[in-house]
């Protein structure tokens, strides 16, 4: 019972949007004591779009810049990279998008009694468990919630919006703190494909490189 009322009282104070903006500060270690490629990454940005069902990540640092861009109607994405000076486009239709995130099915979140304050924004813990048995520590918060929960597939289970999330990738250590959000009108032309200045590539072939 006490369950339930705590339910309802999170979907009464959340606010629920279709369009937001959410800066992420990037902090990135590679757990070497001598500096390395991947260190250089540290200091980089990552700022997350969202308006009805499209999304764009865009991710910049010194060194490489990328951007996905992504429709939740049918489930489909493009991925822009930029790496000393080339440009490369690359389409990714329903089934490469599910081979792409396999590693994240089944995907299980465990809620924590623990909370902080980020941004503003009232946030709880959660830990996910992957189906490898790894996992990650996410605050997120029930304040503000995208219609669009398929802007990530880390967290279309997560009961609100992250945060503070950290991500491990072999050695490699990726921890996002939100710097900013704004929820004023994003430009449909924010999710616009390029038509020209990039040399498209297979996704197959993407994976060979």
């Amino acid at each position: 019972m006490v369950s339930a009322m705590v339910f309802c009282l999170e979907g009464i104070s959340q606010k629920r949007v279709s369009e937001i903006t959410i800066v992420y500060d990037n902090f990135v270690s590679s757990g070497k004591t001598t500096p390395d490629i991947a260190d250089s990454f540290d200091g980089a940005t990552t700022t997350v779009y969202i308006k009805g069902n499209m999304s764009r990540q865009d991710m910049v640092s010194a060194l490489y810049s990328s951007s996905t861009i992504h429709n939740a109607k049918n489930n489909t994405a493009v991925l822009l990279k930029e790496v000393s000076g080339q440009k490369i486009l690359i389409r990714l239709d329903s089934n490469n998008l599910k081979e792409k995130n396999k590693h994240l099915q089944g995907i299980r979140f465990e809620y924590i009694n623990e909370s902080k304050v980020i941004a503003g924004y009232q946030c709880k813990k959660a830990t996910a468990t992957l189906a490898d048995g790894s996992s990650f520590t996410v605050f997120y918060t029930n304040e503000i919630v995208p219609d669009n929960k398929e802007y990530d597939q880390y967290f279309t289970q997560l009961n609100g919006l992250p945060l503070e999330y950290e991500l491990v990738k072999g050695t490699l250590k990726i921890k996002f703190v939100v710097s900013s959000i704004n929820l004023s009108p994003i430009p449909a032309s924010k999710f616009e494909i390029p038509s020209s200045g990039y040399r498209e590539m297979q996704y197959e072939e993407s994976r060979r490189n």
